[in-house]
């Protein structure tokens, strides 16, 4: 996800966006603790997309 797109989300669609992809980076690492992903990098930008939201988050909490 780029910070543009991010920053165009409102609060409540970034709290969804977040619970949604914790959802999903936890089912990926399940499935590659069972069997290797075919590219493990996914793991890696997930978690980063992640940090991304939640840091926007706390930056429009801090603002307000």
């Amino acid at each position: 996800m780029k910070s543009e797109e991010i920053k165009g989300l409102s609060v409540n669609d970034l709290k969804e966006k977040i619970v949604e992809m914790q959802a999903k980076y936890n089912k990926l690492v399940l499935s590659h603790q069972i069997s290797p992903l075919e590219n493990p990098l996914q793991l890696r930008t997930d978690r980063k997309d992640i940090a991304r939201l939640k840091t926007e988050l706390k930056k429009r909490e801090l603002q307000a």
